[in-house]
């Protein structure tokens, strides 16, 4: 597995629009958003050099970020590592003993191909593999 670097750090917010207000008022703009019906959320992503803050807004209230939220308010919901394979990545660190959310990859946000690791077996951060969609 290579890991190239950081690509994205997810935050969950309650109003991607308010959330995009305070990243406009620190200079950084917002690329345009998006809707990942598969993970019931919308998406928006703001660059800052070469990674990105990912701002995710529920679109149900059973979706994942509905129960960050919930539970633990907004803020920093996962950070993304870009690597070269997900589906090696995958096979790698499960047979180092991560536990895995996703099994194989899928279609995220942007673009890319996304696995997540369980926070249970990452020091509580859920982490994120993503790879450009080829």
């Amino acid at each position: 597995m290579q890991t190239q670097r950081i690509d994205h750090v997810g935050i969950a917010v309650k109003s991607l629009d308010e959330a995009a207000k305070l990243y406009a008022d620190l200079g950084l703009a917002l690329e345009g958003t998006e809707v990942v019906e598969s993970q019931k959320v919308k998406v928006g992503f703001i660059k800052i050099g070469e990674s990105k803050i990912e701002l995710l807004e529920t679109t149900a209230p059973d979706g994942n970020v509905a129960k960050f939220i919930e539970s633990k308010g907004e803020g920093i919901h996962h950070i993304a590592v870009r690597v070269d394979d997900v589906e090696q990545a995958l096979a790698e660190l499960s047979a180092k003993g991560y536990q895995l959310i996703d099994k194989a990859p899928r279609l995220g946000g942007g673009g890319h191909m996304i696995a997540f690791l369980h926070p249970k077996s990452t020091r509580g951060v859920l982490l994120e593999l993503c790879q450009d969609a080829h």
